[in-house]
């Protein structure tokens, strides 16, 4: 091997080292991030219960269901129609959060890691991006998820070079086969 193929080999394993370190510092994140996002959607869920349990106590005091107070608001006029509107979007949204914070608050960062499409709504994911300061994982399920992201970062970055590399690579000529 000459010396330009063995600094070549000796950038290249640096580059798919610095992309696994970037791996790991990333995933290892996750069990945080995740926590951080249960906590907030579990202060969500609990203000839109309070919205919730007071429509369906003014419902109530008034003999209807809850579709019933809301059809009743909605023909009370402009205000009341676009109130309506919104209150149906509050409740929407209730029951969709309520339902995630089911799926994630009583399990672990592994199995939230698998529950990733209960971790998507927008507005409380950027306030947990918003208020997150990364830190060291000094937990078991950071160690696991660093490890993880370091060898998805080493795969990825190796992945990525031999695809830039293909173009630039020499083929062996093709031997001669020996005359009988």
């Amino acid at each position: 091997m000459s010396k330009n193929q063995e600094a070549e080999q000796m950038l290249l394993r640096a580059i798919t080292l610095a992309g696994g370190l970037a791996g790991a510092a990333a995933m290892s994140q996750f069990p945080e991030v995740s926590q951080q996002y249960v906590q907030r959607l579990g202060g969500a869920v609990d203000e839109l219960s309070r919205f919730v349990t007071e429509f369906n106590a003014d419902a109530a005091a008034l003999g209807l269901s809850r579709e019933e107070a809301l059809e009743d608001l909605a023909q009370g006029g402009a205000m009341g129609a676009k109130r309506a509107e919104t209150m149906g979007r509050v409740l929407a949204r209730h029951e969709r959060l309520s339902a995630d914070l089911s799926a994630l608050q009583a399990v672990g960062p592994f199995t939230r890691a698998y529950r990733v499409p209960h971790l998507i709504d927008r507005e409380i994911a950027s306030k947990v991006w918003a208020a997150y300061k990364p830190a060291v994982p000094l937990t078991i399920e950071g160690v696991a998820f660093a490890g993880l992201g370091f060898l998805g970062g080493v795969a990825g970055m190796g992945l990525i070079l031999r695809l830039l590399a293909a173009p630039f690579r020499r083929r062996k000529p093709l031997q001669a086969a020996p005359a009988a």
